[in-house]
């Protein structure tokens, strides 16, 4: 069959058929659609999850590998540092059925607070890692990902950045999976990590590395003759091809798709009649140190031109444009000064981001805005949709620094500068994936925060998954519904109040002020439906009482409500989600309500 894949379905689609027993993972732009993907499979002998974290996810894929199964763990590259501590010991315990890590890095970045470079970790763990340019590659090194981890009894990362994840590509292939017998768990005493035995096989493992080396570097390519040598990798070797039409005969390319371990002779084979090496990758200059690093110990003296000298940017992505005036810098030749491409081109006006129509969170912000609007109050934001309470008119978020932060830094800030009230604002999913733990930590070190936890009955931001508070699991059948404010009273906290962020908002304001009057910790639950995820029963209109004050439109920053070119004050019908929050700051009862029919 032939089909046209984004890069992500195109890992799903080889996952299946190159037999992957079990499919874990916790969703994470541009991760998510491996996940997304993989649930439209079924079979008997094939399971798949959306895990409360990535560390629990990662462990489930070992577990399942130790009896002989084939696992995948997905994630982001901000939760590869979730799952460090069990990538790092499976480096040295190793594993038995194939493991792969698939990580999405995030070069700009488009949706992640970080640039980390997933290479480092494959360094840092000494492990390989796969870094295919396009869907096509990514499709066909799944199946030797999994034959070398099963060969070499290690995890292998399967690195991809957002434009090979997010792009398309026609593939052929025939859709049919490959059927193996799990063999089971088989107790040995390799599976217990202990100091004597970790020395034991840091050894081995770094001789795996070695014995690896000419294997793996079959994956990597060379093209053309020219005596100017550019070292590239993933995405940016397409940018590197687009970047020397016309003047190919200058260039040799080296292909780096295994970017960790790197054969020496391979490397030093293509090195020796060059008269320069161009380093082009996006991130940490990777294949620039691994390759100087060979060069230099081999005593091979070579012009390099890369990140470490200036010629290459360390943040961002690259494109053709960038490429070619890395060339031009390098060469001193005007013919790569790049002339009338997209980027000249095509200008796409910014828009800051906000809160849907009809977004709960708006209100509960709102709510909170208003509750303390005459006191001094430190809101620390997590990450997901409602990172966007910093931005305006909201703006009551003021920091933002990894999952489960919101809840640890405002301890922190409460110790250090207790005169200062600390509000906490994390979601739901988040507060399943790494919230709870701050929380008992408050509990029992008696740190005097308040806790307002938005959950909207899902993890919006990455796409509608589900997680435990909504009981349902990846194939919308019943699992367990955790309940939050469960989990709270179980840990031992006596102030909890449930608010409905829909309902009468003077009377919200009202009971989180008195709620703000006990000084000790405390827990909101602001619990209301993702407004994406429900069909409306009615939308708001401004009728002719309106005055255009636009306090409708400033103080909730709502994208239905806007001015027409006259200057009126309208509700757009489409995009009006009918919450009704607009309605509390008009004075002039310019807002009413129309059900739909």
């Amino acid at each position: 069959m032939k089909k046209v894949l984004m890069g992500n379905e195109a890992v799903a689609y080889s996952l299946f058929i190159n037999g992957v027993n079990v499919a874990v993972g916790y969703p994470g732009t541009p991760s998510t659609e491996v996940i997304e993907t993989l649930k439209n499979f079924q079979d008997d002998d094939f399971y798949v999850e959306w895990s409360t974290n990535e560390k629990v996810a990662l462990e489930i894929a070992a577990g399942a590998s130790l009896s002989g199964a084939r696992s995948v763990a997905t994630m982001k590259q901000v939760g590869l540092n979730v799952a460090a501590d069990p990538l790092l010991s499976l480096s040295v315990v190793g594993v038995e059925g194939g493991l792969i890590v698939f990580v999405a890095d995030d070069p700009g970045p488009h949706s992640s607070q970080t640039e980390q470079d997933t290479r480092n970790f494959a360094r840092f763990c000494n492990l390989p890692v796969f870094d295919p340019s396009s869907p096509k590659e990514a499709f066909e090194l799944i199946k030797p990902a999994f034959e070398i981890s099963e060969k070499y009894k290690l995890p292998v990362l399967f690195r991809m950045t957002t434009r090979v994840c997010h792009s398309n590509q026609s593939i052929e292939f025939e859709f049919k999976r490959e059927k193996r017998k799990i063999k089971g768990f088989e107790k040995k005493p390799d599976w217990v990590i202990l100091p004597a035995l970790s020395y034991i096989k840091h050894m081995e493992l770094e001789q795996k590395l070695q014995d690896m080396k000419k294997e793996l570097s079959a994956y990597n390519k060379v093209e053309g003759r020219g005596k100017i040598g550019i070292v590239t990798g993933g995405v940016s070797y397409f940018y590197v091809k687009e970047a020397i039409k016309g003047f190919e005969d200058l260039f040799s390319i080296l292909k780096i798709t295994v970017a960790h371990p790197l054969d020496e002779g391979f490397i030093l084979e293509f090195a020796k009649d060059k008269e320069m090496l161009i380093f082009i990758e996006e991130l940490d200059p990777v294949l620039e140190e691994e390759v100087k690093l060979i060069l230099f110990e081999n005593g091979r003296i070579i012009s390099t031109y890369g990140k470490r000298n200036g010629y290459v940017p360390f943040a961002g992505e690259l494109d053709v444009d960038k490429v070619k005036y890395i060339f031009y810098k390098v060469l001193s030749d005007k013919r790569f000064l790049a002339k009338n491409t997209f980027t000249d081109v095509l200008q796409i006006p910014k828009r800051q981001a906000q809160f849907c129509a009809g977004c709960p969170h708006r209100s509960s912000f709102l709510i909170v805005k208003n509750a303390t609007k005459d006191k001094d109050i430190i809101f620390t934001g997590d990450i997901g949709c409602y990172t966007l309470g910093f931005a305006k008119p909201i703006t009551t978020t003021d920091t933002c620094l990894c999952m489960g932060a919101s809840i640890t830094m405002a301890q922190g800030l409460n110790i250090a500068d207790s005169s200062k009230r600390v509000i906490a604002f994390i979601g739901d999913s988040t507060f399943f994936h790494s919230g709870i733990t701050g929380l008992v930590n408050s509990y029992y070190n008696r740190h005097n925060i308040t806790i307002c936890i938005l959950d909207n009955l899902t993890t919006g931001m990455t796409g509608f998954q589900p997680h435990p508070g909504t009981g349902k699991k990846i194939y919308g059948e019943e699992g367990r519904k955790v309940i939050i404010e469960s989990i709270v009273k179980g840990i031992g906290v006596e102030r909890i109040l449930l608010i409905d962020p829909y309902s009468d908002f003077t009377e919200n304001v009202d009971k989180v002020r008195e709620f703000l009057n006990d000084e000790e910790l405390g827990v909101i639950v602001f619990r209301r439906e993702c407004a994406n995820l429900k069909s409306r029963e009615s939308y708001f209109k401004i009728n002719k009482n309106c005055s255009k004050c636009r306090a409708c439109m400033m103080i909730t920053g709502c994208p239905a409500i806007d001015e027409d070119e006259n200057g009126n004050i309208i509700i757009d019908s489409t995009l009006c989600n009918g919450c009704g929050l607009c309605k509390n700051f008009c004075r002039y009862s310019a807002i009413e309500k129309v059900m739909v029919k």
